[in-house]
């Protein structure tokens, strides 16, 4: 039986336990370049012992971010800010990730500490967010944003492909396409924000085709031995889950045959009027179900911050992964802490000798 401390092997990757740190906006980019910040902190957030570091959504085109603080990979010169942090996350023992995203509807936002709306048309900073629809989110995200062409989606698609392919040269070895939270991909899939009336429109089989098309044309550049996974809204809280959860696991079985290895599961976040019913690992009923009925290994984040309840989720088989955000924030050691709390000596091979030799030497937790 896995638990908490098992290895994980996903294709040609394996992660040293099924601990992830979850992709987490920093907002502290500067014209999408990533900078000292960031190194400090994937570097200090890979040291504390987990699998997999997946970097946090990255914006495939100037459009695509969320913020103007967000980071960018539309070009070689914004990729190469990605090497040294790559590096780092390898040197000290875990996977390095990346999520690729694209902000649809909720881009040129401002940053959550200022506002968390939507900036101002005549600012500077601003530009035209596209989405499927001419339709705002709306309450605080209220811009409408132009609706896609045929040309529009095409672009867009090669933005993801050209993203995965400066993700792979810079050293990334798994990859996640962000399909959930209310953005592009997110927006193609849900009624709420999807009002098309062509192809890409109406029925779940329209709906989906943007998502499955893009994840396929990926999957065509991403190397079949390194995983790709999606993190996917399955559920929006709106009155309609079971049918949204049906349509979600229909649509995992047709990734599946594209070429996906691993669903995150998320919410859709495609309405600011869903009735969230917030506890502790919320979603991890909805990930097992896409686990059993889809047939593929799953993560999921959201409350499961807790060493006994994220090994418990694991040894009971509802997940594979569990991916932490929060928790790696307050505790960047976590997994020491976790390991300590449910007995287990083994977790301090996660951590590099300087980190080891002073936690045996103060007596803060017991090596073998």
């Amino acid at each position: 039986m896995a638990d908490l401390f098992s290895p994980f092997t996903l294709k040609g990757v394996t992660l040293r336990n099924r601990i992830a740190v979850s992709p987490m906006c920093q907002y502290s980019a500067v014209n999408g370049l990533l900078n000292e910040w960031h190194q400090v902190h994937y570097a200090g957030l890979a040291r504390g012992g987990a699998g997999v570091v997946v970097v946090e959504a990255t914006g495939v085109a100037p459009e695509g971010r969320i913020t103007p603080g967000c980071t960018g990979i539309w070009t070689d010169e914004h990729a190469a800010k990605f090497e040294p942090i790559v590096q780092s996350i390898e040197a000290a023992g875990a996977v390095p990730g990346l999520q690729l995203a694209h902000a649809g509807r909720k881009a040129s936002a401002n940053r959550p500490w200022e506002g968390d709306d939507h900036i101002p048309e005549d600012h500077p900073e601003s530009w035209q967010p596209v989405a499927p629809s001419a339709v705002a989110f709306g309450r605080h995200l209220h811009r409408v944003p132009r609706e896609m062409t045929k040309d529009d989606i095409i672009r867009v698609q090669n933005d993801f492909v050209e993203g995965a392919k400066r993700a792979l040269r810079v050293g990334f070895r798994w990859l996640n396409l962000h399909f959930a939270h209310g953005y592009l991909g997110q927006n193609f899939l849900s009624i709420h924000s999807n009002k098309r009336t062509d192809e890409y429109g109406g029925s779940f089989e329209n709906r989906a085709r943007f998502l499955l098309e893009t994840l396929a044309a990926v999957r065509a550049v991403w190397p079949e031995e390194y995983p790709l996974s999606v993190r996917l809204g399955v559920v929006e809280f709106d009155g309609r889950d079971e049918e949204t959860l049906a349509e979600a696991i229909e649509l995992v079985r047709r990734f599946k045959v594209a070429g996906l290895d691993m669903v995150d599961v998320s919410f859709g976040f495609s309405t600011y009027e869903n009735q969230i019913p917030w506890g502790p690992a919320l979603l991890v009923p909805f990930a097992e179900r896409v686990r059993r009925e889809a047939d593929i290994p799953t993560s999921t984040t959201w409350n499961i911050g807790t060493s006994k309840l994220a090994d418990d989720v694991i040894r009971q088989e509802s997940i594979d992964v569990v991916m932490l955000g929060r928790s790696f924030l307050q505790n960047p050691h976590w997994p020491d802490t976790a390991a300590r709390e449910l007995g287990r000596d083994a977790a301090n091979w996660t951590l590099p000798a300087p980190y080891g030799y002073w936690l045996e030497r103060y007596g803060v937790a017991k090596l073998t």
